[in-house]
């Protein structure tokens, strides 16, 4: 059985690419997030606010039994704040490093402490964001929460290489997805965000990616071993 754990999986892309993975009978799915919107057979959903680093620092990962690979997958996260340096809202800065950084970490420190003994694959899949890789203006506490996360990866992936300990660590750029993220972007004002008439005609367009298209992506990113050889990485390193 491979058994994935995932945050972020009652909407959006989490929701998508569980829901992907049910699809075969030989995954099982535990998911982490505040609300629960999946029933399976094969899922388990435990509540949590990610933000509440008591709960997550409280989250025991399971025995497992006939395991083939184990996953994690970080994906919930927040935009926060989209504003200047100066007229931030300092407690949205706590929650918005909680949720997309500190997080993680723990969940990941924990994942490793729990599965490493076991011979078994194990894959950390963190989903990152081009703008970790990219200075955006107003962005500045996402920017630099998800530039964090790819440094711990590329850390935790020479740590695997020296240890010899069978664990694959990506972190991935999902692209821009027609998620609940993109509409709080598009509610910011031009004062905070410059470039906010882009990410507008990106909506009116239909440039934005649909949460099940990007499941699939990502899924390839699992289970192709081709692309799991850079840990930072984008679904635009996909050809068609």
């Amino acid at each position: 059985m491979n058994y994935y754990f995932i945050t972020g999986s009652s909407k959006g892309l989490g929701k998508s690419l569980t829901e992907l993975l049910l699809e075969d009978e030989n995954n099982f799915v535990y998911g982490i997030a505040r609300t629960s919107s999946i029933k399976h057979e094969r899922y388990i959903h435990t509540n949590m606010d990610l933000s509440n680093l008591d709960e997550v620092e409280n989250y025991l990962f399971p025995e497992l039994n006939n395991v083939n690979r184990i996953i994690l997958v970080n994906n919930a996260g927040m935009v926060g704040d989209v504003n200047r340096v100066g007229k931030i809202d300092n407690k949205k800065i706590i929650d918005c490093y909680n949720l997309n950084l500190i997080s993680p970490v723990i969940l990941i420190n924990n994942f490793i402490s729990k599965y490493t003994s076991l011979s078994c694959e194990k894959m950390v899949l963190n989903i990152s964001s081009g703008a970790g890789r990219t200075p955006i203006d107003g962005w500045n506490v996402y920017c630099s929460t998800k530039a964090g996360i790819d440094m711990f990866s590329q850390v935790l992936k020479e740590e695997a290489k020296i240890d010899n300990s069978n664990v694959t660590v990506l972190s991935l750029a999902p692209g821009i997805i027609d998620t609940d993220m993109q509409v709080q972007i598009r509610e910011a004002k031009e004062s905070a965000f410059s470039s906010i008439e882009k990410f507008i005609e990106y909506k009116k367009d239909g440039d934005l990616t649909l949460p099940d298209v990007t499941a699939k992506q990502v899924y390839r990113f699992i289970t192709e071993k081709d692309l799991s050889t850079n840990v930072l990485c984008s679904v635009r390193d996909l050809s068609e």
